[in-house]
């Protein structure tokens, strides 16, 4: 009976909704406030590649999927940007949390495993989406393309963020020191960008590693994008959404299992 009773003006039942709330601002301001960093720093970022990518091979390398390169190339550079930032803001906030040892202090409040995920989660994906949307308005106004489907394209950037946040999380629970942080960084979530599709079609790889590309979800994500964008892909964006929606709910799934278990976390 206690469970359903109202206790203060935001909880009801199960859900602490004040609490859930404020770590989500939390989140969001831990970037807000550093926005040359975390929002200006990755839009220069994307440009740099944008124009790096377009000046070296662009005339060379011909139209693409039927679209000129550097229109192909840059949903690639926004979903890889977007994901990095998403991860970047979740595994930071707590993994420096555990190194100054104030971790505590978030596990302390009456928050379920589940309402801190969601608030770490929350912060990730609101700045991916920052980022995402940054990222298309440059798109729009200096290359002069349009977003071929709108909705998909804003789904998957949500996706994304959310994926990648649940494995910042699951990086940051892992890691104890910032070097272990940033091995994890370095050899897992930055290969698994640039190795899916985001500066070429996976119809020019062999057999064998289009096979390999496929078992990664961060080329459905980088594919899904470039359907939104552009309107074409290397697959179904169907498949892409049932892919990263359950690789998604496989991560977030874990972050609650570690938050309940207190894994790495309690001493």
């Amino acid at each position: 009976m206690s469970d359903f009773v109202e206790m203060g003006t935001r909880r009801f039942g199960r859900w602490n909704w004040l609490g859930l709330a404020t770590l989500a601002q939390r989140e969001v301001m831990r970037f807000a406030t550093v926005w040359t960093q975390t929002l200006l720093a990755p839009l220069v970022t994307a440009g740099l590649f944008l124009a790096v990518f377009t000046l070296a091979i662009g005339p060379a390398r011909g139209d693409v999927m039927g679209v000129p390169f550097t229109q192909f190339l840059a949903p690639g550079i926004l979903m890889m940007t977007v994901i990095q930032n998403a991860f970047a803001n979740t595994s930071s906030s707590i993994v420096i949390s555990k190194v100054q040892g104030n971790i505590v202090d978030t596990l302390m409040p009456p928050l379920s495993p589940l309402e801190l995920v969601l608030g770490f989660v929350a912060g990730g994906v609101a700045r991916g989406v920052f980022v995402a949307v940054a990222i298309l308005v440059m798109m729009v106004i200096f290359l002069g393309m349009g977003i071929a489907h709108p909705l998909w394209a804003l789904v998957f950037a949500v996706l994304g963020s959310a994926f990648l946040g649940g494995l910042g999380i699951v990086a940051a629970i892992f890691a104890n020191k910032f070097d272990q942080m940033a091995a994890i960084t370095n050899f897992i979530v930055t290969p698994l960008a640039f190795l899916s599709g985001t500066f070429y079609s996976i119809e020019r790889l062999p057999p064998a590693m289009q096979t390999i590309t496929h078992l990664n979800p961060v080329f459905y994500l980088i594919d899904g994008m470039r359907y939104g964008v552009i309107g074409r892909s290397d697959s179904s964006p169907w498949l892409g959404l049932a892919v990263c929606t359950l690789s998604t709910a496989v991560v977030l799934t874990l972050c609650w299992y570690w938050f309940r278990k207190g894994y790495r976390l309690k001493p």
